[in-house]
Order: C-alpha cells, then sequence, then structure tokens
C-alpha cells in the first residue's frame, strides 16, 4: 500500500530525499504495518463496534435456543438429550461450514463473507420459531449454524491483516467480548419472553436482535485495505490444512480451545433443567437472568493481552483452567449463590482461555490465516457440540455430577497440553543455553 500523502511539495520532498546529500543517512525500510488499524486511529474504533456487534449476533444466535430447553422439552415432550440437539446441530453446522467458508473468504474477502453471513443467518432466525416439529427446528438450526460460520471463517483473518499485530490481541479480544454479551442477552431476553409468552415468540425476539446487529455491522464495518483476493482449490485447500496440522503448535492451540468450549457447551446446555428443577425450582426468567454472569467473560476475554503480558500465554492458560475448574466444583452446591459463584468462575476461565488460544493461532500462522483459523473454530465448535450432547446425556443418566465430571476430563485435557509444552520450551531453553556456553 503507499504511503499516505503528507501534503509536502513536490520541492520539499526531493531536498529531504537521500539524494539530495550525499552525507543523508539511508532512508528507513517502510514500515509494514504503517497502514494497519490501531486504537485511538481513524477507523479502529468504527472496526471494533461493528466487529462486537457481529459477535453479538453469532452467539445470540447460535445459542438461541439454550436457556429454553426445558420450556422446549415440556412442549414437544422430549427427553434433555434429544432437545440438546437444537443447540448442538447449530455448532456442528457452524463446525463442518467454516473451512470450506474460509476458502470462499479468500476469493472474495473476508468482510463481504460476513456481511452475506450475517444476512442470511438472521433470515433464518425470523423462520426459527414456525418449526412445526423437533425435527425442523434441529434442522434449521442446522443451516442457521452453515449461515453463521462465515464469521469465525473471517474475523481473526480479517482483524489478523487489517489490525497491527500489538493491538491483536485486544481487537479480538474485543470481538470475543461480543460473543459474551451475544451469549448473555440472547439467554436473558428468551428466558424472560418465554415465561410471558413461550419459547417460540423468545425465538423470534432474538431474531429482531440479530437482523438489528446485522444492519449495524454492515453500517459501520471499514473497508479491508490490506487483503488479496486468491482463488483456493480443493487440492490447495487440502495442502493447506495439511500444512497447519503438521505444525504442533497449531494443534495443541486447536485441541486447547475444543477442550474448553466441550466444558461450556456442557455447562451452559444443562445448567437451565439443574435450576428449574429440585432443589431450585427457579422459574424461567430468572433462570435466563442468570446468565447475566456472561458480563464476566466480556471483561476477562478483554483483559487477556494484559493477562499475557504478565504472566505469559501458557501462564494464562493454567490460570484458565483453575479458575473453571473451581467454578465447576462450587456448581456442586444446592446453594444457588454457590452455583452462580461457579458459574462466574467458569465463565471468567473460559472467556479466558479462548481469547489466548484463539489470538495465539491468528499469531502463529503466517499464511493462510483464515484457514488457520477455521480450523480453530472447527474444533472448538465440535468440542461445543460433544459437550452439549455429551453433557445432556451425562446428566440425564446420572445428574449434574456427571455433567461436571465432563468438564474437569476437559479441562485436564488442556492442562496436560499445556504443561507439555510448558516442559518442551524449558527443554528448548536449556539446551540453547548449552550450546551458547560450548
Amino acid at each position: 500500500m503507499p504511503p499516505a500523502d503528507t501534503g509536502a511539495s513536490v520541492t520539499d520532498r526531493a531536498a529531504a530525499s537521500p539524494q539530495s546529500s550525499p552525507d543523508s543517512s539511508p532512508a528507513a525500510a517502510p514500515d509494514p504495518e504503517a497502514g494497519k488499524l490501531r486504537p485511538g486511529g481513524p477507523g479502529y474504533r468504527r472496526m471494533s463496534f461493528a466487529l462486537f456487534a457481529a459477535g453479538v449476533a453469532t452467539f445470540a444466535l447460535l445459542y438461541s435456543t439454550q436457556a429454553l430447553l426445558p420450556a422446549i422439552s415440556a412442549d414437544l415432550g422430549v427427553s434433555p438429550d434429544q432437545a440438546s440437539w437444537t443447540v448442538s446441530a447449530a455448532t456442528f453446522g457452524l463446525a463442518l461450514g467454516v473451512i470450506p467458508l474460509s476458502a470462499v473468504s479468500e476469493r472474495f474477502g473476508r468482510r463481504t463473507l460476513m456481511m452475506w453471513s450475517l444476512a442470511v443467518a438472521a433470515l433464518l432466525a425470523m423462520l426459527v420459531p414456525f418449526a412445526p416439529s423437533l425435527g425442523a427446528l434441529i434442522a434449521l438450526r442446522g443451516l442457521q449454524g452453515v449461515a453463521l460460520a462465515g464469521l469465525p471463517a473471517s474475523a481473526m483473518a480479517f482483524l489478523a491483516e487489517e489490525v497491527r499485530a500489538k493491538a491483536l490481541v485486544a481487537a479480538i479480544g474485543l470481538f470475543v467480548a461480543g460473543n459474551s454479551i451475544g451469549g448473555m442477552s440472547g439467554r436473558i431476553v428468551t428466558g424472560w419472553v418465554a415465561q410471558a409468552w413461550g419459547w417460540r415468540a423468545a425465538l423470534a425476539a432474538v431474531g429482531v436482535l440479530a437482523v438489528v446487529c446485522a444492519v449495524v455491522f454492515r453500517l459501520l464495518v471499514p473497508k479491508a485495505r490490506h487483503f488479496v483476493s486468491r482463488s483456493v482449490g480443493p487440492r490447495a485447500l487440502a495442502r493447506t490444512l495439511g500444512s497447519h496440522l503438521a505444525d504442533p503448535l497449531l494443534r495443541r492451540l486447536y485441541a486447547i480451545g475444543g477442550l474448553f468450549m466441550t466444558v461450556f457447551g456442557a455447562v451452559y446446555t444443562v445448567i437451565g433443567y439443574r435450576l428449574v428443577s429440585e432443589p431450585f425450582n427457579l422459574p424461567q426468567g430468572i433462570v435466563g437472568s442468570i446468565f447475566v454472569v456472561y458480563l464476566v467473560g466480556t471483561v476477562s476475554s478483554a483483559a487477556a493481552g494484559k493477562l499475557v503480558a504478565r504472566v505469559g500465554r501458557r501462564g494464562a492458560l493454567y490460570l484458565a483452567v483453575g479458575t473453571t475448574s473451581t467454578g465447576l466444583l462450587l456448581t456442586l452446591s444446592d446453594s444457588v449463590g454457590a452455583v452462580l459463584a461457579g458459574l462466574i468462575l467458569i465463565t471468567a476461565g473460559f472467556f479466558a482461555g479462548h481469547a489466548v488460544a484463539s489470538s495465539s493461532v491468528s499469531r502463529t500462522a503466517k499464511t493462510a490465516r483464515a484457514q488457520a483459523s477455521a480450523l480453530y473454530q472447527c474444533a472448538y465448535y465440535v468440542g461445543s457440540s460433544l459437550g452439549g450432547a455429551l453433557g445432556a446425556a451425562a446428566f440425564h443418566a446420572v445428574g449434574w455430577e456427571g455433567t461436571v465430571l465432563l468438564g474437569l476430563a476437559a479441562l485436564l485435557g488442556a492442562a496436560s497440553i499445556t504443561l507439555y509444552a510448558t516442559r518442551k520450551a524449558v527443554a528448548e531453553r536449556r539446551l540453547l543455553h548449552l550450546e551458547k556456553a560450548a
């Protein structure tokens, strides 16, 4: 991209050029990030608000039925594990669509794909409330998940291309914060609307919210200045995916993202059933309001950059695992206060871990960032789908304790991967020190 015109005259520029004086020092190499967005710079705030709105719509739609599962079960006469597929179908659809749509974004642009994805997902959201049966509802939710896949397939690559490297973690943190706000607002709105008018009206309300977010995104998102279009055929896509999967660091990040999301999907798919039954017996509106704890995720994801600066990426992941595990154990209590405290810790730990892992993917991948991010999103949403389905099955079989045990097992896996990476890094530093000493 050519440098911006400063307004200097041709004569002034000639006088200042290296050729004008034999004693002049060589011109400095151009800064490759000079034209990229930075905090406080022009366009950064619009970009932040646009991606925030996209994040709100993504999670509000993706998990729109999650807080409504007890009402859906009661109305349609289905079990928790059957109703949970209204959530898992959407996340599976997203996981299936995210990689091919990332290739589409390489050809037509991240911005264009995000706009179309939001528009189609919002349109489907207006049809979902009219599903005549559980099967039809699950099918529409699966299509909605595929439509939404264009956002995570493009958003992180868009930020990596348009935002300066030092501001990337913070920018992705804001997008993830939008996810948390969307997850919270969607559940609160659906909880209270369902209590007054039923779960179908609640889904219609989320559809209206998605339409508003799609309009805001379209009006605010800045044009891409650093995107270079290229065609990605099936063979080239396979080679690209293979190269990313061959990178051990990326493989670890994908696994960590999937395991964290397994915990989160299990907890928030099942928690509604736990709170509307003994010993709590909370009404649907109150259960929906419990999801205000998503605000904690907004704070923890936005603060992930500062946390990494203090304790490093692996240190931040250890803290995220410990915080989430503590929260899971607290939810075993029969006290509403303890369960709420547990949900706060689970949410804070999950969003911090997700922000660190996802930003590490964008930073690690030097080429084909859209596909690198798409693989992360695929693992992430497969984790959500498995967490929701397995968590609901465990709850149906043995109760809340089974859901907690599943979450702790997933966190043990994430901690083990991080520990392996730590020991590997220590061994490499020790070897480098010995080589220097020799």
